[in-house]
């Protein structure tokens, strides 16, 4: 199974409540089996002890620490919104959820940080017209 797969991006999110937008994507990860459905719980228990906004109109929700026995497996899904959300203050547009198996869990996010800390890939993923668009903007920024 791979960690992002074309199916766990979406263009459509609907969301229009951080709490709301967090479910969504935390759902994908469900239906594409990475994650139980109780660490979506875990994804918003998360958000009430630390903001997982990072700037950039990006957030990365992710479980608590005791969620990582509801990880099935390491994956990502990627969320994009037309319209921002209003995150703690703050404009998010692309909500990328976070299911790390073992210790692949700050890999991933440091992964993410580093793709995302450039305005340019934020801009070009939230202006792709495929998901190939968005993985290539990972592959490309993650080398």
């Amino acid at each position: 199974m791979t960690i992002l797969a074309k199916e766990n991006i979406r263009f459509n999110g609907q969301a229009k409540t951080k709490d709301e937008a967090i479910r969504e994507v935390g759902n994908v990860l469900v239906e594409q089996g990475y994650v139980q459905a109780s660490y979506v719980e875990k994804m918003l228990e998360r958000e009430v002890l630390t903001s997982t906004y990072m700037g950039n109109m990006l957030a990365i929700p992710h479980g608590t620490e005791e969620a990582k026995a509801q990880v099935i497996t390491s994956g990502l899904a990627v969320m994009i919104y037309a319209n921002p959300i209003e995150w703690n203050g703050e404009e998010v547009r692309l909500v990328i959820g976070i299911a790390g198996a073992g210790g692949e869990h700050l890999e991933l996010l440091s992964k993410i940080a580093i793709v995302c800390s450039e305005e340019e890939n934020v801009e070009r993923i939230l202006n792709a017209s495929s998901a190939e668009e968005v993985l290539l903007t990972f592959e490309e920024g993650d080398e």
